[in-house]
């Protein structure tokens, strides 16, 4: 049994095909088949059923899989202790991002980093939370950026601000001339949306259901209301297409003439949305997650409230 053999298996398992699997590790699919058998041979156990189209796992594979994946896990904090027992804050952080927080923090995060842990450059990587949790659990990424709620076992996260949502118009709806706008009335807009996937749509479809009800009942033109990212949305927009809902950072309007794009507040309470740090317990380098974190909250988007407090 060997590192690698675990590695092979906890792919097959994740991806449910071995050919995706052989290319998520790099190898050819005879190779990762052939140490997939041989390691079903040893324990004397079938891990996988293998289908014409998909791969399932048996019951105890499930249990040996769970178990390949934490023995991974504590092999690369091995790794890291090894490679970052002198100095927690020398060596890349591998720093993950949920796609509609990564381009409005990360341009203030990068150099901030730059100037405060010279020794620990970022890699940096966006995408949805889900694909966010999976990789910081399977030791890939060391943190990642999320919002709230998120819980996973072995997962440690810290509260870093509150940011509001607005309401971003069309410089010539005549919605300009309200001060703010209560959340209810948008039901009467056409209302531009993130597709599945994104937790922020499913924050703002909570936040405003008659939103997603209007869209619905419009049938195929629903597919026009959405957008792949907040920087599509928001051209849309200006374009004069409908409105949307942001969270405050990425409002934007001041990278657009004021011709074109309006911002509103809501009435009353605004909805909003926690931003969160999230790594695991076991990850040996507590203070580089703590200089991520002190990096963060120096960040000062003016427009969210800070949560986390850094001694």
């Amino acid at each position: 049994m060997t590192l690698n053999e675990l590695r092979y298996i906890v792919a097959v398992a994740r991806e449910r095909h071995f050919g995706r699997a052989a290319e998520a590790c790099f190898v050819s699919q005879p190779t990762l088949s052939v140490a997939v058998k041989k390691l079903e041979d040893e324990l004397g156990i079938g891990i996988f059923e293998r289908g014409q189209r998909e791969v399932t796992v048996t019951p105890v594979g499930e249990q040996v899989v769970v178990q390949a994946q934490r023995v991974l896990e504590e092999a690369s904090v091995i790794r890291q202790i090894a490679r970052h027992g002198k100095d927690q804050l020398e060596g890349p952080l591998r720093v993950g991002a949920i796609y509609t927080i990564g381009p409005y923090l990360l341009p203030h995060l990068v150099p901030i980093m730059a100037d405060s842990t010279p020794r620990m450059p970022l890699v940096i990587e966006e995408n949805y939370t889900a694909n966010l949790r999976d990789r910081l659990k399977q030791g890939e990424l060391d943190a990642i950026i999320i919002s709230l709620p998120f819980s996973e076992p072995g997962i440690l996260t810290l509260p870093l601000y509150q940011e509001p949502f607005v309401v971003l118009l069309p410089s010539a709806h005549p919605w300009t001339a309200k001060n703010a706008i209560e959340a209810g009335q948008l039901g009467e807009q056409k209302v531009l949306l993130l597709g599945a996937g994104h937790c922020f749509r499913d924050q703002v479809i909570q936040a405003c259901p008659e939103c997603i009800q209007q869209s619905s009942a419009e049938g195929a033109s629903q597919r026009n209301l959405e957008g792949g990212s907040l920087e599509t949305i928001r051209y849309m927009v200006a374009g004069g297409i409908g409105v949307t809902i942001l969270p405050c950072s990425a409002a934007g309007a001041e990278r657009f003439s004021e011709r074109l794009l309006t911002i509103r507040r809501f009435a009353g309470e605004a909805p909003s949305r926690v931003v969160a740090l999230a790594w695991r317990k076991s990850f040996p380098r507590p203070k580089a997650i703590d200089a991520l974190g002190r990096s963060i909250q120096s960040c000062q988007l003016s427009c969210v409230r800070s949560l986390a407090r850094f001694q």
